[in-house]
C-alpha cells in the first residue's frame, strides 16, 4: 500500500515540479494514491514559484485503478462514493492545472494511467512503451473520461479502436495518431519530458493558463461533464455480472467468461 508520501514531490530544476507515482509493482492509482496526488494537485497550483509540472512514474508509468479494490466495492455497491467520484475530480484537478504539464511515460499507461497522462498538455513516451484503455477485458468502461479524451486527441475511430478492443498500441502508433506528443529514446522520458518542462517554465505563466483556456474553449464543451453524464455508465457495468467475472478472472488470472 502507499505511504502519504506517494506520489512523490520533487522540484528537479529550478521552476519545474516532478510527480513520481511510487507504488510498485504497477503504481496502481490506489485510493491512498489518488488522495495524496490531489493534496500535492491542489499545493502546486497555488505555487507561484512553479512554472510547469512532469507527472512520471517509479520503472512504470502506472496500470491504472488497483483491480484488488473493485470485488469489495462490487459488492457493497458504492463504488461511485468510495473511489471514482473523486478520482474523476482529481483528474480534473491535473487537466485544470494553471500550469503546463508533460507526462513522462515508461513501460506502460493503461486504463486510469493513460486516463492520467492524456489529463496533461504533453505526453512524452518511452519508445518501448505501451499505452492503452483495457477496461473491455474486465467488463467495464474507462471511468475517468478516458474515452472523452481520447476522443479529442485521435477521434472517433481510432478512439473506439482504444475503447472496444482494449489492446494497448505501441509509442510509435500513439505518435502517428496523435495520442502523444514525442517518442524518447528508451530511458530517456524523464529527460526529454524534464527539458521540454524547462523550456514551457521559461513562457509567460499567465499566457500559457489563457493558451490552456483558449484551446479548451476552442474544442467546444468540457471533456469533463461527459465524464462525469459517464459515470453511471460506468456503475452499472462495474456492478453487472460481465464486470463482477472480468475483475474475478483478472485476479485469478484466468481468462473471463462473459455471458
Amino acid at each position: 500500500m502507499p505511504t502519504e508520501s506517494s506520489p512523490l514531490l520533487s522540484f528537479p530544476h529550478r521552476a519545474v515540479a516532478q510527480i513520481t507515482l511510487t507504488n510498485p509493482p504497477v503504481n496502481a492509482l490506489t485510493r491512498p494514491a489518488t488522495r495524496r496526488l490531489h493534496a500535492v494537485l491542489r499545493e502546486l497550483a497555488q505555487d507561484a514559484t512553479v512554472r510547469a509540472v512532469v507527472l512520471t512514474g517509479e520503472r512504470e508509468f502506472s496500470a491504472g485503478s488497483d483491480i484488488s479494490e473493485m470485488p469489495e466495492m462490487q459488492s457493497a455497491g458504492d463504488v461511485l462514493a468510495r473511489k471514482s467520484t473523486f478520482e474523476n475530480a482529481t483528474l480534473d484537478l491535473l487537466a485544470d492545472l494553471p500550469l503546463p504539464t508533460v507526462a513522462a511515460v515508461d513501460g506502460f499507461a493503461l486504463g486510469g494511467g493513460l486516463e492520467m497522462a492524456l489529463c496533461c498538455d504533453f505526453v512524452v513516451a518511452d519508445a518501448g512503451a505501451r499505452l492503452g484503455l483495457p477496461e473491455i477485458d474486465l467488463g467495464v468502461i474507462p471511468s475517468s473520461g478516458g474515452a472523452m479524451r481520447a476522443l479529442r486527441r485521435v477521434g472517433q475511430a481510432r478512439a473506439a479502436e482504444l475503447v472496444l478492443l482494449g489492446e494497448p498500441i505501441t509509442a510509435e502508433t500513439a505518435l502517428e495518431w496523435g495520442l502523444i506528443n514525442r517518442v524518447a529514446p528508451r530511458g530517456a522520458s524523464l529527460s526529454v519530458a524534464l527539458d521540454l518542462a524547462q523550456t514551457l517554465a521559461g513562457k509567460s505563466r499567465s499566457a500559457v493558463h489563457a493558451n490552456k483556456r483558449a484551446l479548451a474553449l476552442t474544442f467546444g464543451p468540457s471533456p469533463y461533464e461527459p465524464a462525469r453524464r459517464a459515470l453511471p455508465v460506468f456503475e452499472e457495468a462495474f456492478e453487472s455480472m460481465d464486470g463482477r467475472e472480468g475483475v474475478r478472472a483478472f485476479l485469478a488470472k484466468e481468462s473471463p467468461r462473459f455471458r
